[in-house]
């Protein structure tokens, strides 16, 4: 959506490629190359990132801010990391960070189309400005502030799918065509082995199971993402994985 926005905007958007291989970092010398030949006004950075689940270094993330540039971190997952925590207090401290945030993965309100950001202050004066009317539902704000107000809710929310994600892991590890990756995210991006991932992907819909393939960049070509649902999903999936494994049993014991 960023580049999208962008070239809505008339703006240029230039690419720095992740690492090839797991974790898929990010190169930060080759963004420093980029932000500074091509006089960037906006560095957008994902972590926890979609689609691999991985996070961003900290030590990165200040090497970065030291850019003549507005830094935008996208913590929209930043919720189900185990090893990461959220740049959100350092927005105060910083004239060039921005964090953005949603309800969508969290508070489990996608549909909602709800979320919020930390903005220096010198910069919530101009977005104010430019932030259209009536941008936010009636239905989605009180949702939202319903969610804020239930911390047993987000908690539960949170700790159920972090849950699921590691038995979800397990189920995946154990299936002899696949390689998952860690993920600090509610969905589990893995590697199909010795066989065509599209075509898994397609068997997999067959069966009412919706996963996202993946043909580029190359660092991902072959991968499929799956997402973190209930223990009935998760058993619908191992079931499908074995049927299509030619009866190769994957285990993955169900949640109480």
């Amino acid at each position: 959506m960023y580049s999208f926005d962008c070239a809505v905007n008339g703006g240029k958007t230039v690419d720095v490629p992740r690492q090839l291989s797991y974790p898929f970092s990010i190169n930060v010398q080759e963004i420093e190359k980029a932000v500074l030949q091509h006089e960037a006004k906006v560095l957008f950075l994902t972590s926890p990132n979609n689609p691999d689940g991985g996070i961003i270094a900290d030590a990165d993330i200040d090497r970065l801010l030291q850019l003549p540039v507005l830094v935008v971190l996208d913590e929209a997952y930043i919720e189900f990391s185990d090893s990461a925590s959220s740049r959100i207090s350092d927005v105060p401290k910083r004239q060039n960070l921005v964090v953005l945030r949603t309800f969508s993965k969290r508070a489990a309100l996608a549909g909602m189309r709800i979320g919020y950001g930390a903005f220096p202050n010198g910069l919530i004066e101009y977005i104010w400005r430019a932030k259209q009317p009536y941008n936010v539902s009636v239905a989605a704000e009180v949702a939202a502030c319903a969610a804020l107000g239930n911390k047993e809710y987000l908690t539960m929310v949170k700790n159920l799918i972090v849950e699921e994600r590691d038995r979800l892991f397990s189920v995946l590890s154990n299936c002899p065509y696949l390689t998952p990756y860690p993920s600090d995210a509610n969905f589990i991006l893995c590697r199909v082995e010795g066989r065509d991932a599209l075509e898994l992907k397609e068997q997999l819909a067959s069966r009412g199971i919706i996963v996202r393939h993946y043909s580029s960049p190359p660092s991902i070509s072959g991968c499929l993402r799956i997402s973190v649902g209930k223990p009935k999903h998760t058993d619908a999936l191992r079931d499908a994985l074995e049927n299509l494994g030619a009866g190769n049993q994957i285990s993955g014991s169900a949640s109480e």
